[in-house]
C-alpha cells in the first residue's frame, strides 16, 4: 500500500516573526503546502492579520466557505477545513474531527474569508 510522505511547514519558515509561535509546526500532505489559499489562512492566523476575513452572517455563508475548498478560522486559534463531508480542525500532527460543541454554534467564533 502506498502512503503519501507528509512534510514538517515550520511557522518560522512561512513568517519570519509570527505573532503567534505555538504550534512551531504542522505537518501537511504536499499538496496542501502548494494550496494558496490554505497558506494565506495559515499566515492570517499566524500573524494575526484578519483584514481580510470577516464574520459570517448565517451559517449558510460558513457552509458556503467550507464546501467550495476555502478554510475557516475557529476563535481565531484553529483553522478548519471541509473533508468528505466532515469538519476538520488543523494541529500540529494532522487534521482532526472537530466536535460539535454550543461553542461552534456561535457566529462570532469563526471568521470566513
Amino acid at each position: 500500500m502506498f502512503t503519501r510522505k507528509k512534510e514538517r511547514l515550520y511557522i518560522r519558515d512561512l513568517l519570519p516573526n509570527p505573532a503567534l509561535e505555538y504550534p512551531s509546526y504542522y505537518t501537511l500532505s504536499p499538496a496542501l503546502l502548494k494550496n494558496e489559499i490554505f497558506l494565506s489562512t495559515l499566515e492570517a492566523l499566524h500573524s494575526f492579520n484578519f483584514n481580510f476575513f470577516q464574520n459570517p452572517k448565517s451559517f449558510e455563508d460558513l457552509f458556503n466557505t467550507l464546501q467550495s475548498g476555502a478554510y475557516a478560522i475557529f476563535k481565531e486559534r484553529y483553522i478548519v477545513g471541509y473533508f468528505g463531508s466532515k469538519a476538520m480542525y488543523l494541529e500540529p500532527n494532522g487534521w482532526r474531527a472537530m466536535p460539535l460543541k454550543q461553542e461552534a454554534f456561535v457566529l462570532e467564533n469563526w471568521l470566513i474569508g
